[in-house]
This record gives C-alpha cells, sequence and structure tokens, in this order.
C-alpha cells in the first residue's frame, strides 16, 4: 500500500510497473532524494540547527517569507504524510480482521466491522496512540522507534529468508465485487525465468482498493510516499544533542540502505511472484513468509512508527513557526511547552489537523497532493543550498564538502519535473498556494533579524555588474542625472528630495549630509546612529535614493568630499542640487508630509529641529557660492532650487476639466542680455532636465513652456522657427512663447558701464574655461528686478520654472552680489529651478 514501509510499497509498485520502470522509478526518485540530502548536509553542518527542520533552514537561509510558507507546506505535508500512515495501518488491520464484504457475522480472527463510519473510528484510535507517544516526549518515542527498527529489521530478514526457503504455492485472494466478495488466485512460483520474463514490463491495471486505473504518474506518487522519511531526522533537529554530526551521517546512511534493499526487494519479488499475486494482493508477503504473524506485526509497527515520525515532526514545525513569530497571534497556543520543553500544545493542534485528512478514507486519494508537497519542500531545500552556493558569503562555509551548485540545480529541476508529471493541476495549485503565502508573509510580517540571503545575492551581482560598467564607454545618448541632493535638515527638505526623485529618471540618486564635527575630538563616529533614521526616511517618502553623510570642519569641505567620493565605479553623481541660500525661516514640511499624517505614523525622531530664524546659518554666503563654483571645477552640474517646499503635488491626483498644470522655461541667461543664446550647452541642458521632469510619472500631465526672448528687429518669427526646430530635433514636446524684452534690456544698457568690446568680449569664451565671468559688477537691481517682473507676469502660473543658473564670478568678493542677484531674480516666483549645465546631454542620432 501507498505509505506501508519497504516490502509492501515495493509489491504495489512492481505489480503495476514491471521490473525495468520500479528500477527506474527508484532511480529518479533517489536522484531527487539524494541531491536534497547533499543539500540538508551542506546547510545542517553550517551553524547550530534548532527545531524546526527543513523551516528552520530554509527560513534562516532564504528569510522569513520563504520559510514561513514552505513551513505550513511542510507541515500539512508531514499532517497529510501522517494521516496516510494511518489509514494505510487501518487497510492492514481490516484486512486481517475485518468481517469480508457480504457477511453479518465474522467468523475466527475476522470480527471488526467494514464501513467507512468504522475504519475512520479505527484510524481515530490508532491517531490517539500516537498521541499518547508524542505527549510523553522525544525521549519514549526515540525509544519506541529503535524497538520498532529491530522487529522491522527482523521482519525484513524473515522475508528475504522466505523468497528463497518458501516452496511454489498458490495464494487465495478475496477481492470486493460489489456488496459481496470474488475469489482469485495468486502464485508464489519460486525463484523462475519465465516469472521474471513476465514482470520485466509494465501493466498497469485498476488499483482494487479505489478502482482507479494506475499509471506510471500515480504509482511514482505512491512509491514516492515511502521515499519521504528523509526529512525525519532533520525535523527532530532541536531534540538531538548534535544535529549537526548526527543529521548528515543518518541520513546518508539511511538513504543508502532503503534504496539498496528497494531494488533487490524489486528483483526477488519479479522473479518469484506472478503479476496477479502482486496486483491484487498488496499483503502478500504475509502468505509467502515462513512465520507470518511477525509480518503482520511488522507491518503494523513500522507503519504505526512512520505516522508517529509525521505526527511529532509536524508539532515541531508548528512549534518553530509559532516560536518565530511570522504568523502574528494566530499560532500564539502552538508556543507553550511542558516543564521538559515539549511542546505539547503544537502536538495537540497537528494531532486535531491529522484528525480532520482522516476523513478522506482512503490512501490513494491524497498520496499525490503528499508527493508533491514534499517535492515542493524538497525543491526549496535546494534552493536555500543552491542561493547560499551563489552568494558566496565568507561565513557560508558547511564542514560537508559534498555538493557543488549543479547538484542543488539538479536537485531543483528534477523536484520540479516530478511535480508535473504525477498531478499538473496539483502541482499548480500548490505552488498558487505557496505564491500567496509569501506575498501574506511578504507584507504583513515583521521583519527578522535572521539575515536575508536575497541581499548577498544581490550585492554579489551588483558588484559584478558595476565592475562591467565602464566609465569610458559613456555615450551622450544614454546619459541620465545622477544626482546628489545636499540636505541640511530632512524636515525642511522633504518635498525637495520627493521633487529631485522625479527629477532623477531611473539615475542614481544620493541624498548627501554634512555633519560639522571633528572625529578627533570624538569618542566614536557619530553617524552611525543617524544611519538608521536616514534610511527609515527615505523609506517612508518612497524615495529611490542612497544616503551619504560625512563630517566635516566646513560645509564646503564636506561637499568637496561627497562629490569626489559618492558613487562607485560609473555610478556617480553628476549634477549637485542644493536648497536656496535666503533669509525665509525653514518650515518642517516633515510633519505636513502625507507620508507622516497618518495617525499610526510618526515623524522621525533622528533628526534634530529646525533652527529658529534668529539662529545664525551654518555657512556663509560666500561659503555657498564657493560650493557652486567647486561642482562647477568638477564639471558637475548644478541644480539650485528656491520654494520647492511650496510645491504642492496634489494637483497631479486632480482630473479635473481644468488645464493642465505647467512647466515654464527660460532657456537663456536673463543677467546676460547681452549674449542670449538658445543652443549653448547650459540651455540644452536646461531643456533636457524639464523634459525629464515632464517624462515622470507624476508630471505627465503637465505642458512644457519655452520662453523666447525677442528685441524689435532681430526677426522674431525667424528665431522661433529655428528654435521650432530645434526643439523637433530633440524629440521635446513644448509650447514655445515669445515674450518681447526690448525695455528690459533697455535698462541693462543704460546701467552698463564698461567700454563697449570689452567685459561682453570676455564673456564670450566657452563655457568650460576657468576665467569666470565678470559681468556681475554690470547689471544693476533695477535690471534684475525687471526680469523678475518679466518672468512673474506670464500667466497663467505654473506649477515649476526652470531658470538659467550663470556661472559665479571668478572674483571671490563679488560672490555675495551674484548670490544677492540670484535672490532677487527669483523672489517671489514661486517653486523654481535655476540650472547650469557643463555636459553635453542631449543628442539626435538614434
Amino acid at each position: 500500500w501507498a505509505r506501508w514501509p519497504l516490502p509492501s510499497s515495493t509489491g504495489f509498485v512492481v505489480g503495476h510497473a514491471g521490473l525495468y520502470q520500479a528500477l527506474a522509478m527508484f532511480a529518479v526518485a533517489y536522484f531527487i532524494i539524494g541531491m536534497t540530502v547533499l543539500s540538508v548536509c551542506a546547510i545542517a553542518t553550517n551553524g547550530a540547527l534548532d527545531a524546526g527542520g527543513a523551516y528552520y533552514m530554509i527560513s534562516r537561509a532564504l528569510g522569513p517569507e520563504f520559510g514561513g510558507s514552505i513551513g505550513i507546506m511542510f507541515f500539512l505535508a508531514n499532517v497529510c504524510g501522517s494521516a496516510l500512515y494511518v489509514l494505510g495501518l487501518v487497510e492492514a488491520v481490516v484486512d486481517s480482521f475485518g468481517i469480508p464484504p457480504g457477511q453479518e457475522a465474522g467468523t475466527g480472527v475476522h470480527v471488526l466491522p467494514q464501513s467507512y463510519w468504522y475504519e475512520l473510528l479505527y484510524g481515530t484510535v490508532l491517531l490517539a496512540l500516537c498521541l499518547l507517544v508524542c505527549l510523553v516526549g522525544a525521549s519514549i518515542y526515540a525509544k519506541a522507534t529503535f524497538l520498532i527498527f529491530l522487529i522491522v529489521a527482523a521482519v525484513l530478514g524473515t522475508i528475504l529468508v522466505s523468497f528463497f526457503a518458501t516452496r511454489p504455492l498458490k495464494v487465495p485472494i478475496r477481492l470486493p465485487n460489489g456488496n459481496g466478495t470474488e475469489t482469485d488466485n495468486g502464485s508464489f512460483t519460486g525463484f523462475s525465468l519465465s516469472t521474471l520474463r513476465d514482470n520485466l514490463g509494465g501493466k498497469y491495471d485498476v488499483d482494487y482498493t479505489t478502482g482507479q486505473l494506475m499509471s506510471f504518474s500515480s504509482v511514482f506518487a505512491v512509491m514516492f510516499n515511502g521515499c519521504t522519511g528523509i526529512m525525519a531526522g532533520s525535523n527532530m533537529s532541536g531534540d538531538l544533542k548534535r544535529p549537526s554530526y548526527s543529521i548528515p551521517r543518518g541520513t546518508i546512511s539511511a538513504v543508502l540502505f532503503t534504496y539498496l534493499v528497494y531494488n533487490l526487494l524489486a528483483f526477488l519479488m519479479c522473479a518469484t511472484c506472478n503479476r496477479t499475486l502482486l496486483q491484487k494482493d498488496y499483503g502478500f508477503l504475509r502468505d509467502i513468509s515462513i512465520f507470518p504473524p511477525l509480518v503482520t506485526v511488522g507491518i503494523y509497527a513500522a507503519t504505526l512508527s512512520a505516522a508517529m515520525s509525521n505526527l511529532i515532526g509536524a508539532s515541531r514545525i508548528l512549534y518553530a513557526l509559532a516560536r518565530d513569530d511570522l504568523f502574528g497571534r494566530a499560532l500564539v497556543l502552538a508556543k507553550k511547552t511542558s516543564a521538559s520543553g515539549n511542546p505539547v500544545m503544537a502536538v495537540i493542534l497537528s494531532w486535531l489537523v491529522v484528525q480532520l485528512v482522516l476523513f478522506s478514507g482512503k490512501l490513494n486519494t491524497i498520496a499525490s497532493v503528499v508527493t508533491i508537497f514534499f517535492l515542493l519542500v524538497y525543491a526549496t531545500v535546494n534552493l536555500a543550498c543552491l542561493a547560499l552556493e551563489w552568494a558566496s558569503a565568507p561565513n557560508f562555509r558547511p564542514t560537508f564538502r559534498y555538493f557543488t551548485w549543479h547538484t542543488c540545480l539538479l536537485g531543483i529541476a528534477g523536484c520540479c519535473v516530478m511535480m508535473f508529471l504525477i498531478s499538473p493541476v496539483s502541482a499548480s495549485a500548490s505552488l498558487g498556494f505557496l505564491l500567496l503565502l509569501l506575498l501574506a508573509l511578504h507584507y504583513l510580517s515583521l521583519s527578522s533579524t535572521w539575515g536575508y540571503i536575497s541581499q548577498a545575492l544581490i550585492f554579489h551581482q551588483v558588484r559584478k555588474y558595476l565592475l562591467m560598467l565602464d566609465v569610458r564607454k559613456d555615450h551622450v545618448k544614454f546619459w541620465r542625472p545622477q544626482m546628489l541632493l545636499m540636505v541640511q535638515n530632512p524636515r525642511g527638505s522633504a518635498r525637495l528630495i520627493d521633487f529631485v526623485n522625479d527629477l532623477k529618471k531611473s539615475g542614481l540618486y544620493v541624498l548627501g549630509h554634512v555633519e560639522l564635527q571633528d572625529l578627533d575630538m570624538l569618542p566614536s563616529d557619530p553617524l552611525q546612529p543617524q544611519q538608521d533614521s536616514w534610511l527609515s526616511l527615505v523609506d517612508k517618502l518612497n524615495v529611490k535614493a542612497f544616503v551619504s553623510l560625512t563630517l566635516a570642519p566646513s560645509v564646503r569641505h564636506g561637499v568637496r568630499q561627497l562629490l569626489f567620493t559618492s558613487g562607485l565605479g560609473g555610478m556617480r553623481p553628476n549634477t549637485l542640487v542644493l536648497g536656496f541660500y535666503d533669509d525665509e525661516a525653514p518650515q518642517d514640511g516633515l510633519a505636513r508630509h502625507p507620508a507622516f499624517t497618518s495617525a499610526r505614523e510618526e515623524v522621525p525622531l533622528g533628526f534634530p529641529p529646525l533652527r529658529a530664524a534668529t539662529t545664525p546659518k551654518p555657512l556663509s554666503a560666500r561659503e555657498y557660492v564657493g560650493i557652486v563654483a567647486d561642482a562647477l571645477k568638477m564639471l558637475r552640474n548644478v541644480l539650485l532650487a528656491r520654494q520647492l517646499e511650496s510645491l504642492d503635488k496634489a494637483w497631479e491626483l486632480r482630473r479635473a476639466a481644468s488645464p493642465p498644470p505647467t512647466i515654464h522655461v527660460w532657456p537663456v541667461n536673463l543677467l546676460r542680455p547681452d549674449s542670449a543664446r538658445y543652443a549653448d550647452t547650459c540651455s540644452l541642458f536646461l531643456l533636457q532636465m524639464a523634459c525629464v521632469l515632464n517624462m515622470a510619472r507624476a508630471w505627465r500631465r503637465a505642458r512644457l513652456r519655452l520662453f523666447l526672448c525677442v528685441e524689435a528687429g532681430t526677426m522674431p518669427h525667424a528665431q522661433e522657427e529655428k528654435l521650432r526646430q530645434l526643439l523637433k530635433d530633440l524629440r521635446i514636446q513644448a509650447q514655445i512663447q515669445l515674450v518681447p524684452w526690448d525695455a528690459i534690456t533697455r535698462l541693462h544698457w543704460q546701467t552698463c558701464q564698461g567700454p563697449s568690446g570689452g567685459p561682453a568680449e570676455e564673456e564670450e569664451e566657452e563655457e568650460g574655461v576657468v576665467n569666470f565671468p565678470t559681468n556681475t559688477t554690470q547689471v544693476s537691481d533695477e535690471y534684475v528686478r525687471a526680469a523678475n517682473k518679466l518672468v512673474l507676469e506670464q500667466s497663467p502660473a505654473p506649477a515649476v520654472r526652470f531658470l538659467y543658473l550663470p556661472r559665479p564670478p571668478a572674483d571671490t568678493s563679488l560672490y555675495p552680489l551674484y548670490l544677492h542677484q540670484l535672490e532677487l531674480l527669483t523672489r517671489g516666483l514661486g517653486p523654481t529651478v535655476l540650472v547650469h549645465g557643463v555636459s553635453a546631454v542631449t543628442s539626435t542620432q538614434l
């Protein structure tokens, strides 16, 4: 029968499949089992094992999601396996002592009534016996199984002797036929070449216990259930004194011994028993034995032991799941143990579930489901070992070395193939159930401290691909912004952080912070305690950013450090983003951010309060402009963001009939009206950044509006057509709006003090020169206010504006004046981004 120990299940297999196919089934089954055993031994010898067996191994290797979901599957497999063994024992008892069908009263030893409810009663009684043994504890179970082992060994020896000692005989077989029985005759021929030839090939017939036609897959499912005891030792890992020593030796010895016995018995049966006896009488070994009562006792004892093994294994898995709190309060009862440490409540709960499974009534009804559950567990054990091997973590150094990633991969492939060969529907349903458990645990369970193999695998792959990312092969066609946003205090920069996240376009995004302290004067690194707060902030704001913190004596030195050291390989920031330097008091935008407005969330406490309006700033105006100059010298693009904390992105969620929001783009240097060009490197970079923002999902409804500043007598329509063609070549969709600014430029020329052709000619030099423009002193506040008014008058008001950022002056004494002009230019404009680009970022090529 399906879950009887070795001799009985072998007769079922060779009777239907024949010798050749039976040997093939054993080879396939033990190939899968052998690969899995190697993985089990590797994991078991890589550290201290606790209760839970395969669940403990998988959860500590693959993380709580995989471990918890496979733990439930393994628990169900053991529960169904225990029920399967009990049903097998019931059928054996009824076959020996049951009243034959059609008779109202029994004779002799045949005194047990037969019906569904009576057999359920017998199963309940036998299961209660298993429960009593398991409640006493693992010690009595170990003693009982050792006694049973001696009995089974004696039975096996008796059976082997019987094949040689018993003379040929006819075996009468009673088969159910409706409400009565019919008799057939099987033959034990002794060793016969003719019998062996007849049994070589397969001849699948109807299983007389279920009435179903057998096939290769159904017979394999029944046979494989007799091989799943390899996990019995690992399930008891919490009760073993030296699990890392006992599990490999015991498991490998058991696998080799049982494989040899299976093959030997298959050959002996095929050479001595005709097919009728093998197919119609699963208890034929009693009839040919030299001492039949011993065979009966051995079958009962071994089957009862197997039922106890699965029941105690299921209870240990359930206890381990409850102790790890993966399912919250749902399994809180299973945590309770006796004074000796025996998980009595887990045993009782497991017993209740097995009792429910007994209502299925027939062995082969659940045999395929149990087999698929075990195959799924074996595949995951191999996956855990494969992941550990591929991660190449230095701490994975098991003392058992007879495995490679090839054996793990072969084990996974074998399990998956056999799952779908046995029952595609059951295999698909099992995988679907596993996926649901994975998703539920991923979103509902708490984070663990076990370590996640996914992180080790990601590190391994990222390192490999970073080495392959060659900066010498960079091309403008594949340019993307890689941002370094400097944040003084996240409480005042929440919306700016979110805005830059939209600007990165799948590029690198780093949040930088400079702590003004001296490590020589400190007992330890003060940045380590802050790291968790910053990472939690990134998670809460749902931005895809890294965090880079540094210590420095000044903010300027700290920004230099981050520009030099942030990133790795080909992933380094190419754009520096700074908040604007003004006198406005910072507002706590973090407390008002949607991610922290829920009553369940708390604002991270790791960040200090915002500075008061009267508190001195951590850097001066000169130092701020010096940071901009440093970045440009290092060939980094620069973005200065002003009033981004007033930007409310909620408009993007409203789909009313109102006109879509706009993004205003001014690709002309408003502080340089004497050299206004639309096709220089900086203007093209500004266009690119505006386009990148418009490509972000949250900004796709927005419309780009490009402002072309024109003077009288300069053929504005020709300039417009030229700009339109440029936009077409760059594949940028934008509305062009002509803006006359004769009155504005007239103010500039009236206040310009330099001789004609002097400073203006010097400023026509290329963007990359070291001699910065000196036009700062030639621009009056009146002109800058007029330019500000020109920008402000363009309606409707946009969601955000992009303006041209001129280079800082070469004379550092003019830094405050330069910053003053930028403040006047952007005063009252709302969310504004000043942009200066130093690298070519647009391409018209394929």
